[in-house]
C-alpha cells in the first residue's frame, strides 16, 4: 500500500509539474496503431524498417492516433517520464479541459487520428447512440480531412463511398446480406463515391456507411469504436461475418433486420448527400502573417482549424476550448516549446509535432512562430462540441 502511496504521488507531482511549467501546454509522444487487415500507406513519416514493428501478426502501422484517452491512449511528456494523457484529465480536470466538458462529459470525448491505407477500406459504418447504448459503448460521429502535406501520393483507389444512391432498398440491401457469407456481394455497386479533393472534408453522422479513399486522412472523432461491417470483400480481401455483427446483442447477430435497423436511411439515400456532408474549408482570418481556416464544423461533435504562418512570421492564436493540435509542415516555436513537423522518425521517438492545450491558456492565446525563411508552418487543431465560435453553417459546395 506504502508503494502504490509513492507512485500515485510522484504521478500526481509528475503531471502538476509538467502543467504548470509550460503554462497549460502538454507536449505528447507520438502514438501508432496497427491492424491486420488491409495495407499500410506508408504516409505517417515512420521509418521504413518500422511499419511492422508491432509484429506481423498485429499488423502493419496504419494509424496515428493523436490526444486520445482510449486505448491505446496518448501519452504526455511529463520532463522526459511518459504519463497518460487519460492520467492528466483525470487529475487535472476542468483546469485542464474546462468545466463545460467536464460538466456535460465527465473528460475529454473527442480524439483525432491520421488514417493512412494504401487501399480502399471496408463499406462501414458507426452505430448510432442509441443502438450503441445497448452494447454498453457511445455513439461515434467522425469527419475527414485531407492534409496536402500528408499525401504524397494518392494510394490505389482516391475516392469515398457514402451511404446509398437514392432509389436504393432496404430489401436491395438485405438481399445482398442474405449472401454474405457465400459470394462477393459488390455492396459498394448500391453506392455513391466521390473523388477526394485535397485540402478538404466531409463530415461522416453515425449510420451513415462509408468506404473511406486511400488518401491520407486526419480525423476527428467521438470517442468511441463501435461499427458495422456491410461489404464482405474489399479490394479481394475478405472480411468475416463477425466484422458486420459484433456490436449487436447475442440474440440479435444472426437478425438481418436489426443489423439493417443501425442504418440511418434518410441520410444513407440523401439525394444531396454532397451538399449536406462535404466540408470546404472556411478561412477565419488572414494577413500577413498567417491564415487560419475552418476545416471541420457543422456538426454537434467537434470542429478542427488549420494554421498555416508565413516563413519568418508570428501569430498568436486564442480560441475558447481546450484543444489538440499537430505540426503537418514546417518548424518554429509553440508557446514553450521548440516545433516541427518531421520528416521521418523511428518507432518510440519522441518528436515536437504534437501538443494538448488547455482551456486556460487556449483563451490566453498562444505564440506561434516559425522560424524558416522559405517554409510555411502548418498545424491542424481540434476541438471538442464547446468552442462557440465553430461554424453551424455550411456554405454552398
Amino acid at each position: 500500500m506504502g508503494e502504490g502511496w509513492r507512485m500515485y504521488m510522484d504521478n500526481t507531482t509528475l503531471i502538476r509539474g509538467a502543467f504548470l511549467r509550460n503554462g497549460g501546454i502538454l507536449r505528447l509522444i507520438p502514438n501508432f496503431a496497427a491492424y491486420n487487415f488491409s495495407k499500410p500507406g506508408f504516409r505517417l513519416r515512420l521509418h521504413p524498417h518500422d511499419y511492422y514493428a508491432f509484429g506481423t501478426k498485429r499488423g502493419a502501422v496504419k494509424e496515428r492516433l493523436l490526444s486520445t484517452v482510449m486505448d491505446p491512449v496518448s501519452l504526455v511528456d511529463a520532463g522526459g517520464e511518459a504519463v497518460s494523457l487519460r492520467d492528466f484529465v483525470s487529475e487535472l480536470g476542468a483546469e485542464l479541459i474546462g468545466d463545460a466538458l467536464m460538466e456535460k462529459h465527465g473528460g475529454w470525448p473527442m480524439h483525432a487520428k491520421f488514417f493512412d491505407y494504401g487501399e480502399p477500406l471496408f463499406h462501414h459504418l458507426h452505430l448510432g447512440f442509441e443502438d450503441a447504448a445497448r452494447v454498453g459503448s457511445l455513439g461515434k460521429p467522425e469527419a475527414y480531412y485531407y492534409p496536402p502535406q500528408m499525401n504524397n501520393y494518392p494510394g490505389t483507389f482516391p475516392h469515398t463511398y457514402f451511404g446509398f444512391a437514392p432509389g436504393v432498398t432496404r430489401e436491395m440491401v438485405k438481399e445482398r446480406l442474405l449472401d454474405f457469407e457465400n459470394r462477393d456481394t459488390r455492396l459498394t455497386e448500391l453506392s455513391r463515391a466521390f473523388r477526394i479533393e485535397l485540402g478538404t472534408g466531409w463530415y461522416t453522422p453515425p449510420g451513415v456507411l462509408h468506404a473511406p479513399g486511400s488518401c491520407c486522412t486526419y480525423e476527428p472523432q467521438w470517442n468511441s469504436y463501435m461499427g458495422a461491417v456491410f461489404e464482405n470483400v474489399t479490394a479481394g480481401e475478405v472480411n468475416s461475418y463477425d466484422r458486420l455483427s459484433h456490436n449487436c446483442p447475442e440474440d440479435k447477430k444472426r437478425d438481418l433486420d436489426y443489423i439493417i435497423g443501425f442504418l440511418d436511411w434518410e441520410k444513407n439515400t440523401d439525394p444531396l448527400f454532397r451538399e449536406h456532408y462535404f466540408r470546404p474549408p472556411i478561412v477565419s482570418a488572414e494577413d500577413d502573417d498567417h491564415t487560419e481556416k475552418w476545416i471541420v464544423y457543422g456538426n454537434d461533435y467537434f470542429s478542427a482549424k488549420e494554421l498555416t504562418v508565413r516563413p519568418g512570421r508570428s501569430v498568436t492564436v486564442k480560441d475558447e476550448a481546450a484543444y489538440g493540435c499537430v505540426f503537418v509542415q514546417g518548424h518554429g516555436r509553440f508557446g514553450p516549446y521548440d516545433a516541427e513537423s518531421p520528416v521521418m522518425f523511428r518507432l518510440g521517438q519522441r518528436t515536437a509535432d504534437e501538443y494538448f492545450v488547455s482551456e486556460k491558456a487556449a483563451r490566453e492565446g498562444v505564440a506561434v512562430s516559425n522560424a524558416s525563411s522559405f517554409e510555411p508552418l502548418v498545424m491542424l487543431r481540434h476541438f471538442a462540441d464547446n468552442n462557440p465560435d465553430a461554424p453551424g453553417v455550411i456554405p454552398d459546395a
